[in-house]
Parts: C-alpha cells; structure tokens; sequence
C-alpha cells in the first residue's frame, strides 16, 4: 500500500510538473497586445497612471501614443518612461500631425527632430503621420505630402524609428486620376515610408483591404484593428461587428504587418468594458 501511495504521489507530481510547464509554456508564447491610447483618452486626462495600470491588467502591453506637444501628456521623456516601467507598458508607436495648419510642437513640420529624439528615449519604434485636418485636405497639401512623409522619415530611420502613415476614411476620395491613398502610396519610399492600415476606415470608405496588400505587398507593417456594426456602420467593439477579421489576418504576410493595435474611439458604455470585449474577442483567435 506505502508503495502504491508512494508510485501515484510521484505520478501526481510528474504531472502537475507537466502542466506547470505547459501553462508557462503558453506564457512564454503569448503574444504582444497593444492598443492605441487614445481609446482610453478620457482616463488618460484624469489619471495617466492609473489608465495605463487598467490597461495592462487587460492583457496591453504596448502602446500607441497620441497628443505628443514637446512633453507626453505635460510630463518630460524622463518622467514619462518612469510610468511606463512601473505600470510594465511599452511604446511601440506614435501618432503625430503634419503641422499644415497647427503651430503646436511635435509635428512633422515642427519640432520632428526633437519629437524623434523623444520617442527614441523611449523606447518607440514607429512614428507615424496621425491625420489631416479638413481644413489641410487641399490639393497643395495633398500634393506636398508624400516629400514631408520622405523627410520625416529620413530623420526618424536615422534614430531607428520607422515613419508610416495612418488613414481614415477621406483618403479614398479621388486626387486627380487616383485616389489621395494611392497618390501617397505610389509616392513614397516603401522603405521611409511604411502604411499604418485602420481596418475600419478603410472598409468604411468602401474598399477592401486584402486588394489593397495585394496591390502594395509589403508596404503595411502596422494595422488598427476595430470593428463596424452592422448597418450603422459604427465602431464597435472587436468581434461585435460584420468586418471579417479572418480573411484580413489571412493576408498579414502579404501586406507585410508586424504589429497591430486595438483601438476604439468611441464607445456607448464604459471604455475599459469595451475593451474587455474585444480583448475576450481576441483571445478565441490565433492572430
């Protein structure tokens, strides 16, 4: 009987042994999450570290910046990186304006260099082109963009920080013969100047994002992944909508994606919940 007891107590041992390291090899291959901070703006505003902390526990553990001015949201790049490494966030990306109409610091057109050094502090691996306000969607400034987009890049590769541009949906409107998304596309260096895919606005304007990585393959290492209710075609929570994320994932070697973020920008009841939607959403999936 000792014996027995002895043979199944090392049996159970083995196999709680077995499990444990099955479970830390799930850890281990875990992959990164990361979500554009914006989603969460209105928490940022009240408590920076505190969003940031609700945010990891939600599984991110990287980030995409908004709102850089010269500081990170009124803290210096010192300060800052102190609440990254105590809430366990990294930076991955940043979203920044031309600078066409605003004087503010940190835009492509003012401050670049000292945006550049900042994000490189750290730890940022992408910069990218955010927006264009209506008041900057003019043909001089369509015209302009893709040499700003070149000489952004050309400073921000020099500090090992890829430059790329993020859409909405105005971008599919014709320029000319084309479209101002393919006037920037066909206009650029693939290698200064990568493309930042918004999944939703892209296939709010009608379009279809598979095409475009098979029309430009490699040229969008970075996607925002949000998804759109059926029929009003609002953002929605990852998973509670019509956009089939499958067939897009299918293609991420074509379109050459390394890294991509959640991202919400408006939700009809608690940001976080939502968040938590799409984050459990996520978790049944293998992209």
């Amino acid at each position: 009987m000792q014996r027995r007891h002895f043979l199944q107590s090392i049996s159970l041992a083995a196999a709680g042994l077995y499990t444990s390291n099955l479970l830390a090899a799930d850890f281990a291959k875990k992959k990164s999450l990361g979500v554009q901070l914006y989603s969460v703006r209105d928490a940022v505003s009240k408590n920076l570290e505190g969003a940031l902390e609700r945010l990891a526990a939600l599984g991110f553990d990287n980030i995409e910046l908004y709102g850089y001015n010269g500081t990170f949201f009124g803290k210096t790049a010192v300060e800052f990186k102190s609440i990254l490494d105590k809430t366990g966030i990294s930076v991955l990306s940043s979203h920044h304006v031309t600078g066409f109409a605003s004087k503010g610091n940190g835009s492509l057109l003012n401050g670049w260099d000292k945006a550049v050094e900042d994000l490189h502090s750290i730890g940022a691996k992408y910069m990218a082109c955010a927006y264009l306000m209506p008041n900057e969607r003019t043909i001089e400034n369509y015209t302009a963009l893709p040499a700003l987009l070149e000489k952004a890049g050309k400073t921000s590769k020099s500090a090992g920080i890829q430059m790329a541009y993020h859409n909405h949906d105005f971008e599919y409107q014709k320029f000319g013969d084309t479209t101002v998304y393919d006037h920037i596309l066909t206009n650029t260096s693939g290698d200064l100047v990568k493309m930042e895919m918004d999944l939703y606005w892209t296939t709010k304007a009608g379009q279809d994002p598979v095409k475009y990585f098979e029309k430009y393959p490699g040229r969008f290492e970075l996607w925002h992944v949000k998804d759109m209710s059926a029929g009003a075609g609002e953002i929605t929570e990852i998973g509670n909508g019509v956009i089939d994320f499958d067939r897009i994932f299918a293609a991420r070697k074509k379109a050459g994606m390394k890294h991509w973020f959640v991202e919400q920008d408006t939700s009809k009841g608690d940001m976080f919940e939502s968040l938590k939607t799409s984050v459990a959403n996520l978790s049944k999936k293998k992209y």
